[in-house]
């Protein structure tokens, strides 16, 4: 090859690598682009000293709250599940409070979500001990192995675990199972939690024998996690007396349940990254497991907002799950696209759309709450309210309030009945649903 040729290869080589990374010449155009005014000083002083969101706050949008709604669910009581992240389970209970309320005409009536929250950990250890035998076979660094290891429980869930464990155990008054320190403060016991079962898959994988053999050693295993359960949150009741009746947990989720809501709800969810007018379903995402694992149908917002009036219009409250975070206003209890602007502090914009945003990892459904509200005007919903689970003192009297642009951007999924479902999209559910990884991170547990 041709001397010079060469060298001007290795002089392009080097610039090249030069343009790659930050090198002095770099690192001096960037210090001088940033030419500071007074106005400029000001306010680098006013970030580094304060709170970036109280700047943001945008004072044009403090206006009077708009807290009319056209549809409202009755409702008595705003719940708390103080520092756990079992907002799916109260989520899940409070629909079915909802329901129990208006049947039989109750008075701050709350099923126990202590209840249920001891046998969501069981089932969950179970589930978990039970795959790592199923999957024993496999190497540690096989996708599966690493997800069930990672993640061997946790106190979040979805309704689908909820609606699994209604129908397994039952539900109770929240007076006959009280909650305790640990199930209103769940991180350390489900760490320790974790370590032993993760303990236990470990030895599991190191065993000889048949299956037989590893289940009867698994079920052992279950004895100390049943022990553990136990001893932080009580013994589950198998009977009880409640306004002079006598019931099991079966008997009274007959009575005060909703049959129509655990056995016919649809699973409604709104991701475009992925097509819509379609079945999904979740590999290894259920909380039981010989239950369901999580199944929905992905549409456009709008066929999700028809159904969700729909529900609204009867009074129905519908489980609902967004990511709450995102511009939440939390001394007012509103959800408003229009509530900050950090662009103007930074001089720049954040104009991801939402599809952008779920494949880009900025966004995902975090927490679960209660649609109980809409107000429509000119045939339009403009704003929506739920009922949250942090208090009576949070946001808005315990609710937080949406405008319908927000909604459209930060809503993620949510439970119907099925008779509210649109006719045209009743034949979806007969078709065979697409089946994705549990390690997707858009579906991931809400806490």
């Amino acid at each position: 090859m041709n001397r010079g040729l060469v060298v001007l290869l290795l002089s392009l080589s080097v610039v090249f690598v030069r343009a790659q990374q930050i090198d002095e010449e770099l690192l001096l155009s960037l210090q001088q682009s940033y030419q500071e005014t007074p106005q400029q000083k000001a306010l680098r002083n006013a970030v580094c000293a304060n709170d970036i969101r109280k700047l943001a706050l945008n004072q044009d949008n403090l206006g009077e709250m708009k807290t009319e709604f056209t549809y409202r669910v009755p409702q008595k009581g705003i719940t708390d599940q103080k520092q756990s992240g079992r907002c799916w389970l109260f989520t899940g209970l409070n629909v079915l409070r909802a329901h129990a309320i208006k049947e039989h005409q109750l008075d701050k009536f709350t099923f126990s979500q202590a209840y249920l929250f001891f046998y969501d950990q069981l089932e969950k250890s179970n589930l978990f001990l039970q795959s790592v035998i199923d999957t024993r076979k496999l190497p540690m660094d096989d996708k599966k192995v690493e997800f069930l290891f990672k993640n061997p429980v946790s106190d979040g869930g979805t309704f689908t675990g909820v609606a699994d464990l209604v129908l397994k155990y039952g539900l109770v008054p929240s007076e006959v199972m009280p909650e305790t320190f640990t199930t209103n403060s769940t991180s350390r016991f489900v760490g320790l939690l974790k370590t032993q079962l993760r303990e236990y898959g470990m030895e599991l994988r190191k065993m000889k024998g048949a299956d037989q053999q590893l289940v009867a050693c698994k079920n052992e295993m279950l004895q100390t996690v049943y022990r553990m359960l136990v001893m932080a949150m009580g013994i589950p009741p198998q009977s009880f007396t409640w306004n002079d009746k006598e019931y099991t947990p079966m008997t009274f989720a007959a009575e005060y349940g909703n049959d129509e809501l655990m056995h016919h709800y649809v699973m409604l969810m709104n991701d475009p990254t992925r097509e819509y007018y379609r079945m999904y379903e979740i590999d290894q995402d259920r909380h039981v497991y010989e239950g369901h694992n999580w199944l929905y149908l992905n549409l456009p917002v709008e066929d999700i907002k028809q159904m969700a009036i729909s529900s609204l219009k009867d009074s129905v409250a519908m489980y609902f799950s967004c990511d709450v975070a995102k511009e939440l206003n939390s001394e007012r209890g509103l959800l408003d696209l229009n509530n900050y602007d950090y662009g103007a502090i930074f001089g720049t914009s954040f104009n991801m759309d939402k599809k952008d945003r779920i494949a880009s990892f900025a966004s995902g459904s975090s927490h679960a709450m209660t649609l109980v509200a809409v107000k429509i005007e000119n045939d339009k919903p403009v704003r929506w309210m739920v009922e949250n689970s942090w208090g009576e003192k949070s946001g808005w009297k315990g609710h937080l309030i949406m405008t319908d642009e927000w909604f459209n951007e930060y809503m993620f999924r949510l439970v119907i009945e099925d008779k509210y479902l649109l006719d045209s999209l009743r034949p979806i559910l007969k078709t065979k649903p697409i089946k994705l990884p549990c390690w997707d991170p858009m579906f991931q547990v809400e806490e």
